[in-house]
């Protein structure tokens, strides 16, 4: 197929399953409730584990007192931090060199706790209750210290979070100086700044994080059941943390619910049960509970960017800059730089910038530690999409114009920003116009005039970007495939796995039986054991779909071929005349004998005399897929129309609509699954979660009563959802799509919003967008127009 624009139909031939809508695989399972998650494993003699956490956001341990807990009746163990830590061999993840270095973490609090929840001892018990019961027996003696909470102003601060950094500065990167960029700004014709905070939120996978690991003294052997996203990274983890042979460590995940970054690495606890399941000798499992889970798990997108943008006379944007800070808390996992740099570096987003610059400061906070979520580096969109609509309003042009004026279109592909990325294969004004022409602007602004006279407030939003995806860092640069077909006929398929509610094991089954020329019936695959599956980075990146395509291609193709040679040798024909489909092979425009694939596969291992010449006995083999680019470019534009009660502050959502360029499909239910998902994701972020600190550092969002999450009630029944396709330059062209949803949808209902209240001249600098935070905008707006 030719590189260009394509609208999808999703209509394919019948002779392929890639494309189409074919149901989920795994849904009968999940549907029925016979999923197989961390707290369904149960082990002989298993023990249960909870922590004892700090309640003081800083202060020194002076003292731990485990008497009254240990003599409760099925307390077995309590260990400190001087029984765990000294325990680690090695500490690294195998990210760190594509994040910026290792943080050496203690797993548990030894001299000094550095943010409410900070795990400080693990109680080992019969059960989960009498776990808890003895964590409130256990009594820790502080020396409060006064906490460093607001990341905005920790780097004045005297306090230091880590006395090793100065200013509670993990890093600081200038950007271009002053006496380059000032000349460009001062010569522009407009020149628009803006300042947006975004708040804390965090991840909130349905699953908490949970693990059972279970030690064999004997063999010197660990086996580890845990909720997470990469198995292979958790065991090589593993591995390093205990100081025994990778080949020694197995690592099963099964069914995981939800991850979205915040499971692609064990975190601290984790590390505590595999050394507790170690010292203790037995099966130990602990499950997080959802308070355990606001306070300790991690949180994302806390961050604020001073944005400025040039335009020239006619609204061309002529150069761009941000200065970044970011809030990184007490311990973040896996490293301070998890996602940063890519916030600068993508500022200037799908458009034509000719001069940018970004800077960064890094700060550390007596917070519960920053963790991936699904597009880390999401600020970029917030902080520019937000300020061309600022933009837009200060230069008297229409939003969608300004951005028709800028985006680049996919006949300028490849071509590199500013700072360096260089895209290829996106379409970011076609996919621009798509989205666009599904609203009916026009009809839009037409019905917003005619609410305004009315008394009411609707607003329209976009959001545009470009979506770095599959990128082939080291640890992620390649991807293995077992492909077996079993003496009956069947076919199995080994991958790495990882599927956390992504869907990958209907995508490897498509894929296979498309790439074998199979029935999607007879294929069946096998992820998720690190005891048999190939070694693979896992459900991170937006890389699945693409990584796996070329994992499975690259090993089914000498299967194929095994399987035609063998049929063409019992059929007496050559291998260029076998028509191989729906697994039953035949001799092409001829009418005759036909072989199933069992057939075949019986030649296969039960008849090795009658192999061709030259060819093994057996029908399977195992490939690995090495990325064919540094990172493969997805883009999307989201639109959001919306209504705002100036009264109570209520935003009710009226349309959203997603304009989608992530290559073809595998699966369009799949792929339209993933976009929806990541978007309620967005809208949570832009309207309700915010992980909140008092100015003690008291973490008070810490139950769902608390930590506001959007329901069916709050987002819009149908998120629509209209395709560009454009080939990627990977196998089938597929593009990564898991991370796009929530990159977009929140910079959408912000400008939706701004948009509705335009004419009190609001300019939006704080998030989320409360009820309340309205209200008060307006309450203030109004003052000021009686004031003048």
């Amino acid at each position: 197929m030719d590189r260009g624009v394509l609208v999808s139909t999703t209509e394919v031939s019948t002779d392929r399953y890639v494309g189409t809508r074919v149901p989920r695989v795994e849904d009968a399972r999940l549907v029925a409730g016979a999923g197989c998650y961390v707290d369904d494993i149960t082990r002989a003699g298993m023990l249960h584990i909870a922590f004892v956490r700090s309640t003081v956001a800083r202060g020194r341990i002076l003292g731990v007192d485990t008497s009254e807990a240990l003599a409760i009746d099925g307390v077995k163990a309590i260990y400190l931090a001087a029984d765990i830590n000294p325990a680690i061999h090695e500490l690294r993840y195998s990210l760190d060199g594509m994040v910026g270095g290792s943080s050496q973490w203690p797993a548990l609090a030894e001299d000094e706790v550095r943010f409410v929840g900070d795990p400080i001892a693990v109680v080992v018990a019969t059960n989960r209750y009498v776990a808890e019961d003895a964590v409130d027996m256990v009594i820790v003696d502080y020396d409060v210290l006064p906490p460093v909470v607001d990341y905005r102003t920790a780097p004045e601060s005297d306090d230091l979070v880590h006395a090793a950094f100065a200013k509670n500065l993990a890093i600081e990167l200038p950007g271009r100086p002053a006496s380059e960029m000032d000349p460009i700004f001062d010569a522009a014709a407009h020149v628009v700044r803006q300042t947006v905070y975004q708040q804390a939120h965090s991840p909130m996978p349905m699953e908490t994080r949970g693990i059972v690991a279970e030690w064999s003294s004997p063999s010197g052997e660990m086996t580890i059941w845990i909720s997470s996203q990469s198995p292979h990274e958790a065991r090589g983890f593993a591995s390093r943390i205990l100081g025994v042979p990778e080949h020694r460590v197995r690592v099963v995940c099964k069914d995981t619910g939800g991850g979205f970054g915040q499971k692609v690495v064990p975190q601290r606890e984790e590390i505590c049960v595999m050394i507790a399941a170690k010292i203790i000798g037995v099966p130990v499992k602990w499950i997080e509970d959802r308070q355990e889970h606001l306070m300790s798990a991690g949180m994302a997108r806390q961050d604020h960017g001073n944005a400025r943008m040039a335009f020239d006379e006619d609204g061309k944007i002529v150069a761009a800059e941000l200065d970044h800070v970011q809030n990184i808390g007490a311990y973040p996992i896996p490293s301070p730089l998890t996602g940063a740099g890519a916030v600068g570096m993508l500022f200037p987003g799908p458009y034509r910038v000719p001069q940018a610059t970004f800077s960064l400061k890094l700060v550390y906070t007596n917070t519960v530690g920053r963790v991936a979520y699904r597009g880390p580096w999401q600020y970029e969109s917030m902080a520019r999409e937000v300020l061309l609509d600022t933009a837009a309003r200060q230069m008297d042009i229409d939003p969608i114009e300004l951005r028709r004026r800028n985006l680049l279109r996919a006949d300028e592909m490849p071509v590199s920003n500013p700072l360096g990325m260089p895209y290829s294969d996106a379409t970011p004004l076609e996919t621009f116009d798509k989205a666009i022409e599904a609203l009916d602007y026009p009809a839009f602004r037409r019905e917003q005039e005619a609410a305004r006279a009315a008394g009411r407030y609707l607003g329209v939003g976009t959001c545009s970007y470009i979506e770095p995806t599959s990128a082939s860092t080291p640890f992620m640069a390649t991807e293995g495939a077992t492909i077996r077909v079993n003496p009956s006929g069947t076919v199995d398929v080994y991958v790495n796995g990882g599927s956390a509610g992504n869907s990958v094991e209907t995508t490897v089954v498509q894929l296979t039986a498309d790439a074998l020329g199979v029935a999607i019936e007879d294929v069946n695959t096998i992820q998720g054991d690190t005891a048999v599956t190939p070694f693979g980075a896992g459900t991170q990146g937006s890389r699945s779909g693409s990584m796996t395509a070329g994992a499975v291609a690259v090993t089914a193709t000498g299967v194929r071929e095994k399987i035609v040679a063998i049929a063409a040798h019992k059929l007496g024909v050559d291998a260029a005349d076998i028509d191989f489909i729906r697994g039953r092979a035949s001799v092409r425009g001829v009418p005759g004998p036909e072989l199933t694939l069992a057939e075949i596969a019986d030649i296969a291992y039960y008849q090795p005399d009658s192999l061709p010449p030259g060819v093994s006995p057996g029908l399977e083999s195992s490939g690995r897929y090495k990325a064919q680019a540094p990172m493969i470019w997805a883009n999307a534009t989201h639109v959001c129309t919306c209504e705002v009660d100036i009264e109570t502050g209520e935003v009710t959502l009226l349309r959203f609509i997603v304009g989608e360029d992530i290559g073809p499909m595998i699966n369009p239910n799949v792929v339209e699954g993933q976009i929806r998902g990541g978007t309620v994701q967005g809208i949570g972020g832009a309207l309700y979660e915010h992980l909140a600190y008092d100015e003690s550092g008291n973490p008070v969002t810490t139950t769902f009563m608390d930590y506001l999450m959007p329901t069916t009630t709050e987002v819009p029944a149908n998120i629509e959802i209209v395709h560009v396709e454009t080939m990627g330059p990977g196998p089938g062209g597929f593009k990564g799509v898991g991370e796009g949803g929530a990159i977009g949808s929140a910079p959408a209902v912000v400008n939706a919003v701004a948009d509705a209240l335009a004419p009190f001249g609001i300019e939006i600098s704080e998030l989320p967008l409360s009820p309340a935070r309205i209200v008060a905008m307006v309450d203030a707006a109004r003052g000021e127009a009686v004031a003048r």
